[in-house]
């Protein structure tokens, strides 16, 4: 069978498509010709067979209230099962419409107001809003920074865990923004805490398909049965495929008594029947998107190597946090000497782009931003030029 070849490389007019990324440059404050290189979606379309299966969905023209089958089940399981040894079961699977509606619903399932929700900052900055909308006690194990690398402080972890009444630890693997790859030996550390201290492990596995060189995603639930009976997994092909906007997660429950917590807790938002899109392009992703995924990743891989060499080459004073993982790299500032407030005005309005602010993902995120390089390579050259000329002019 003839192998497609994909062209990453092509330039895609998201405009006038009501596009967070593209559309709302002014509504936010940026210029009309800002590169917007900041919320985790692609500039790339879906899979050549994503896109044929929604067609004929589309061209079938009835669009009823839909479940998932059989096939869906086998396709997300094989996935899985093939890449992370992760051998799901039909029965754990909940979809929602994304990971953010599943962790709302488990805080709110596992946890009552005031109680501690522990996250290890700086991080996807939506944990947070979500801990203390929902009127829980927001706990912080910060990540060590040390030598351009990010850990986790094991001795405040277990600390924390121990005093301030934790009852859900939100672990992000891979790790939004930093791109740490969570090894096995310190998955097993923070599980073996969890299951002394009976805190619940929710587990945001969304980046968990973009792994570099050496570096292997390992699913917390698939490390032994009691991380799985301790652990709510939540995966999309939203972030792998750029389906974000068809709203689709697939969240795994191995224990019986916490799956069905956490559906009551989802039967109180009236959520109820799930996107036709969105199941379709799940089951047509996992089935036939391995050879598209594959090509991806060596592009990225290229756009990775483009961003290093460039900043060693004439950004001498912001530093890349070389990433594991995700197409999110975070990068340091603090070498210019200069505030948040005046790095940020340079970024949007001398270089015109329109990044993630570290801040947002916590104070630790301070003098820090998160760039999306899954897009053109392109994109990432103008980018860059225009980084360089704003701060040579400073």
């Amino acid at each position: 069978m003839k192998i497609m070849k994909y062209d990453f490389d092509k330039l895609i007019d998201r405009k006038n498509t009501n596009s967070v990324k593209y559309d709302f440059l002014e509504e936010n404050g940026f210029l009309p010709d800002t590169i917007p290189l900041w919320v985790a979606d692609m500039d790339f379309p879906a899979p050549a067979p994503v896109i044929e299966r929604l067609k004929e969905a589309a061209a079938h023209g009835v669009f009823g209230y839909s479940e998932a089958k059989e096939q869906y089940f086998k396709s997300v399981h094989e996935w899985f099962s093939i890449k992370y040894g992760f051998d799901t079961k039909p029965e754990w699977m909940v979809i929602t419409p994304g990971v953010v509606f599943a962790i709302v619903a488990a805080i709110r399932a596992f946890s009552k107001e005031g109680e501690g929700i522990l996250i290890q900052r700086p991080v996807y900055y939506p944990f947070e809003r979500l801990i203390k909308n929902n009127n829980r006690k927001l706990i912080n194990n910060p990540l060590l920074y040390k030598n351009e690398k990010y850990s986790i402080d094991f001795e405040d972890f277990e600390r924390k865990l121990c005093t301030e009444n934790v009852k859900l630890f939100i672990l992000c693997s891979p790790h939004n923004p930093v791109g740490r790859v969570w090894s096995k030996e310190e998955l097993t550390q923070i599980g073996e805490l969890c299951l002394k201290y009976k805190v619940v492990v929710v587990s945001d596995e969304i980046h968990c398909d973009f792994t570099y060189a050496d570096y292997r995603h390992t699913s917390f639930a698939a490390i032994c049965p009691e991380f799985a009976q301790n652990s709510i997994i939540c995966t999309s092909p939203s972030k792998t495929f750029n389906l974000a906007g068809l709203q689709i997660a697939n969240i795994f429950i191995p224990n019986t008594e916490l799956r069905q917590q956490f559906k009551k807790e989802i039967s109180k938002t009236g959520f109820g029947g799930l996107g036709t899109f969105g199941l379709v392009a799940c089951e047509a992703a996992y089935g036939f998107g391995d050879e598209w995924l594959l090509q991806l990743k060596a592009y990225l891989q290229g756009n990775l190597d483009f961003v290093r060499e460039y900043i060693n080459k004439y950004l001498p004073n912001i530093r890349l946090i070389e990433p594991e993982g995700t197409y999110l790299l975070w990068i340091d500032f603090s070498g210019l000497n200069l505030s948040d407030k005046q790095i940020n005005n340079i970024i949007k309005n001398k270089a015109r782009l329109w990044l993630s602010d570290g801040s947002i993902f916590g104070e630790e995120g301070k003098g820090f931003q998160r760039i999306n390089i899954a897009c053109p390579r392109k994109y990432l050259n103008d980018a860059l030029l225009r980084l360089q000329q704003s701060l040579d002019s400073n």
